[in-house]
């Protein structure tokens, strides 16, 4: 009875063991993802930024920017590259939209970007795009991967349509969650003009006409729990200044934007109590069933071989000894 126990001690230890590195392998890579419907929205306040009027072409100082940045799921275009592709794809469609204190629009960018489900590397197909411009991206955006790694990562700057290191600065304790700090500088670049622009019947087109071109800088900043590659917040010390031309009555240069946008806080809050539930999840996947799994396997081997050594014979049988038979008397 012993022995048939041990077997079937040892045939779920053998189970539990070969289980382990199937999770953290095999199984991870193809159950945690991106959800292909994911929605998501985050909000950013410059407040004393300095704005350009467009009616007189002067910079003033504003209370406030905000910026809405939206992230929307596209299902069908995400099936429509898997065929292709032969991954797991997600597409966002982003909108990055600006607004000053008086409600009236300052900038407003779409976005689609197209990415591996798990890894997040990005997927080029056709639709993806900055401003109705086409793009290939190299590098990350938005989002880091999961378990991310100590080390620097290209980050694609989507105003430059440029793709430049970002560098882990730390560990840091954010909020009683371990986050990586990572920061990325844009030196003064070149940028296109936005389609929509903030002035009725002014075109990127026409303002080009005049000579005039828009420069930006910025410093970006992250703030990413490496379990999910989640960020849980940023900030981001953006300028932008518009150049020569007939457009500024023969000034060299003019402040169209300046201003230091930190994620708000409602938002931070959100953020953080989303990661967390987020990790546990990953962290199942990754740490505690693999590991759980082979301390398992380990103890139930254990016990196999326990059993089957109580269950084997110990010392040697005694030796039979003859007896004489009793006597017969008549």
């Amino acid at each position: 009875m012993r022995r048939k126990v041990s077997l079937i001690l040892l045939a779920f230890a053998v189970f539990f063991a070969t289980l382990s590195p199937l999770l953290r392998w095999y199984a991870f890579p193809r159950l945690v993802k991106i959800p292909a419907n994911q929605y998501q929205d985050m909000v950013l306040e410059a407040k004393d930024a300095t704005l350009l009027d467009y009616g007189t072409m002067k910079a003033e100082k504003v209370s406030k920017i905000t910026i809405v940045q939206t992230l929307k799921g596209n299902v069908e275009a995400s099936e429509q590259i898997e065929k292709t592709a032969g991954r797991d794809v997600v597409v966002w469609d982003s909108l990055s939209y600006a607004q000053g204190p008086d409600g009236k629009m300052v900038a407003s960018i779409p976005e689609r970007y197209i990415f591996d489900a798990h890894t997040q590397e990005p997927v080029h197909a056709k639709g993806e795009m900055v401003d109705g411009d086409a793009v290939e991206r190299q590098g990350i955006e938005f989002k880091w991967p999961f378990l991310t790694e100590k080390r620097d990562y290209e980050y694609f700057d989507a105003q430059a349509r440029v793709t430049a290191p970002i560098h882990y600065k730390g560990t840091q304790d954010f909020r009683g969650i371990e986050v990586y700090y990572f920061e990325q500088t844009i030196d003064w670049t070149k940028v296109p003009f936005p389609r929509t622009m903030p002035v009725e019947g002014i075109t990127r087109e026409s303002v080009a006409r005049t000579g005039t071109t828009r420069w930006y800088t910025t410093v970006r900043k992250f703030w990413v729990e490496p379990v999910t590659g989640a960020p849980v917040y940023g900030e981001e010390i953006h300028k932008e200044e518009l150049r020569g031309g007939s457009l500024l009555g023969g000034r060299e240069k003019v402040t169209a934007f300046a201003g230091h946008a930190k994620m708000r806080e409602d938002y931070v809050e959100h953020t953080v109590a989303l990661v967390e539930s987020n990790r546990t999840l990953v962290l199942l996947m990754t740490s505690y069933l693999p590991w759980g799994f082979l301390a398992l396997g380990i103890l139930l081997l254990s016990l196999s071989l326990y059993l089957e050594a109580r269950g084997r014979p110990g010392d040697p049988a005694p030796a039979r000894t003859t007896t004489e038979p009793d006597p017969v008397t008549a």
